[in-house]
């Protein structure tokens, strides 16, 4: 009675067991999605970047291409990945027993728990745990968690893939799935990502190259480490010659000839740029997004290389080798185009750090006078108007409570405001400031693109409040496109990468008119002095007509020069990330060289000549104006004529007769 009894129970206990199992395959095989649903298992979406030319040169997100079937794949490819993965691929059903024994002592042997480390897990297995066994709350942790329970899912679940899929569809599943690094998802992403070519295409040696990812691939990724990446791959190909995928002479050529990157992969360029446009494109279509975008871009990369050259060949023969000094540039075409960016030089090939070119907001010293000097004339002052450069305020302005020091301690007397600018006189700066209104300076500034908060004192004109580079090199194109405003643009279209359809287009739209035609010409005459007889000489090329404009801060913990040919606007800012004082670098010499070697590289030919007006131009221009009755500037100019011509009479008068 009791061995009838305990072999009842024994049966009923079997039942229940293969009922379990057969109903939890039957409910997997259910759950899992249609083959074609189920290729792209990202959380996320990914960023392609194009560069002028229409040529990729960087990515952001995890880059996928499911064009890739195990049938249409490199058979060197596929071979690699079964001979080093799971060899017994097309024999088994799902599982090897064999397979997770052997891992399970392997795993004991080496003091771990018997689940902890090797899974023994077959390619079907693998895939299971890439679809999380259909888990919608897919957390990596969870899905990778190693347990009995865990893997007797993985089994069953295996099972259900067997039946629902053929072995080409799970092997293709499977190449499109796995993680194979630098943000690539999926071999052919990986195999375009690497070689710049399809894993169809893919020969012996990159095969096995991209096979050998799958054991670690930020490890092995080539673009991290190309030595340790072809070590691995040799492992690959011996893995091959042991299954008879490949001869032993085969395996000898692919040992000597190791794949190597393509020249597009070995190229890690614009990255400074690239994390601008993340920033300046939509977030829905570029760090959330969750579809594959191409964005069409106005990087140049040739001009790009040059200014990293230019930078570097400038602080390795006159910057000790232990400075902690960085640097920015800004290179825009004349129509406000952001061709070229460097944010640091230091970490070049690194995205996501901190980016001086556009997050730094520092002292521009000098360089923000232009902007008191278009002020002052557009209000009708002209460029030969006196202003006292004293050491103390004259008495008419001895109520003031700011009057600076220029920088070398000299002081002229009477001067003229062209000669103010030219020299970066403090004095006659903070005194034409005081004349034509903080407020109206601010308001310029603020309609010639600087966007960040400009604080309404006297010290303003020297460029006591921060600005970024990308904005002060912006302001400066507003010069050169006769006054009007500047919107830097870094791309033109954002489109699907499946479809190709546009999603969003930025156009070039025309600006606000700022400043007048004749009121451009003149202060772009005064920028050209600057480089040829004031502060800016050493970014002087000879034969060429450039303007531009140096800049220290206070204590020197900022340098800049900020200028212009007809055809491009650079601005280049050097400093130091903790505000310590620069030793022996001004505007007038670091930045000026790096401004001038960038200029000198990246024009095909010299450039045509810039539309200037000199002083005496500006005044019979300024009196015909004024004797027709009419006005080229726009009516704000004219109503501010009119406001302060008596003022600035008697300004002239008390200043000449001192």
């Amino acid at each position: 009675m009791t061995v009838k009894i305990v072999r009842w129970v024994i049966i009923r206990i079997s039942l229940i067991f293969f009922a379990s199992i057969f109903t939890s395959i039957i409910y997997f095989y259910f759950i899992i999605p249609p083959f074609d649903l189920i290729l792209d298992g990202r959380q996320e979406g990914s960023v392609t970047f194009l560069d002028k030319n229409g040529e990729v040169f960087a990515w952001r997100g995890q880059q996928f291409d499911s064009l890739l079937r195990s049938e249409n794949a490199s058979s060197y490819l596929i071979n690699a990945v079964v001979s080093t993965e799971d060899k017994n691929f097309y024999r088994h059903f799902g599982f090897s027993p064999r397979g997770i024994l052997g891992a399970i002592i392997i795993n004991i042997r080496e003091g771990r728990g018997p689940f902890e480390g090797h899974g023994g897990s077959t390619i079907t297995q693998q895939v299971a745990k890439l679809l999380c066994l259909m888990k919608t709350n897919k957390l990596d942790s969870g899905c990778r968690q190693q347990s009995l329970a865990r893997k007797i899912l993985e089994v069953l679940f295996a099972v259900a893939l067997e039946i629902k899929f053929s072995k080409s569809e799970i092997l293709s599943i499977y190449m499109n799935r796995v993680y194979l690094g630098a943000s690539t998802t999926g071999f052919e992403a990986a195999s375009n990502r690497y070689f710049s070519k399809s894993a169809k295409e893919v020969s012996l040696a990159e095969s096995a190259m991209l096979a050998a990812l799958l054991k670690a691939p930020s490890k092995y990724a080539p673009t991290n480490n190309l030595k340790l990446a072809q070590q691995r791959a040799k492992f690959v190909i011996e893995a091959m010659v042991q299954e008879n995928y490949i001869s032993s002479l085969e395996a000898t050529i692919a040992i000597n000839q190791p794949a190597i990157l393509s020249n597009r992969a070995k190229q890690v360029i614009g990255v400074h740029f690239v994390d601008w446009i993340m920033r300046d494109a939509p977030n829905s279509l570029t760090v959330k997004t969750t579809e594959d975008i191409v964005i069409q871009t106005t990087f140049d990369p040739v001009i790009q290389k040059t200014v990293e050259e230019a930078v570097a060949d400038v602080f390795a023969s006159s910057v000790s080798p232990s400075s902690k000094s960085e640097a920015a540039v800004v290179v825009m075409s004349a129509t406000g185009d952001v061709l070229a960016m460097l944010g640091s030089r230091k970490n070049r090939k690194v995205w996501g750090w901190y980016n001086r070119a556009f997050q730094a907001y520092r002292q521009p010293g000098s360089a923000f006078k232009p902007f008191v000097y278009a002020a002052a004339l557009q209000q009708g002052y002209s460029p030969d108007y006196l202003l006292s450069d004293t050491k103390a305020p004259p008495p008419k302005l001895a109520h003031l409570r700011y009057w600076p020091k220029n920088y070398n301690h000299d002081y002229m007397g009477n001067i003229t405001m062209k000669t103010g600018l030219t020299n970066s006189v403090n004095t006659v700066t903070v005194q034409l400031a005081h004349l034509v209104g903080i407020q109206n300076i601010i308001d310029l500034a603020n309609r010639l693109g600087i966007q960040s908060k400009l604080s309404p004192n006297l010290s303003l004109a020297l460029g006591s409040s921060e600005v970024s580079l990308l904005n002060l090199t912006a302001g400066y194109a507003g010069f050169l496109n006769l006054g009007r405003q500047i919107h830097p643009r870094g791309w033109t279209e954002l489109r699907l990468k499946t479809s190709n359809d546009v999603i969003i287009q930025s156009f070039k739209n025309e600006g606000d008119k700022v400043l007048g035609d004749d009121v451009s010409k003149a202060l772009i005459k005064m920028l050209v002095d600057a480089v040829e007889v004031g502060t800016g000489k050493t970014a002087i090329i000879d034969g060429w007509q450039v303007a531009g404009k140096t800049g220290t801060s206070q204590d020197a913990r900022d340098a800049w020069f900020i200028g212009f040919t007809s055809k491009y606007v650079v601005g280049v800012w050097i400093g130091s990330d903790d505000n310590t004082p620069l030793k022996g670098v001004v505007g007038g010499n670091l930045p000026s060289k790096i401004w001038s070697k960038v200029m000198q590289n990246i024009h095909s030919q010299i450039p045509s000549r810039l539309p200037t007006l000199s002083t005496d131009q500006y005044k019979r221009l300024r009196n015909a104006i004024q004797k027709n009755g009419s006005n080229s500037l726009d009516s704000q100019q004219d109503s501010s004529e009119k406001d302060n011509f008596i003022r600035r009479f008697f300004d002239y008068m008390q200043n000449i007769t001192k």
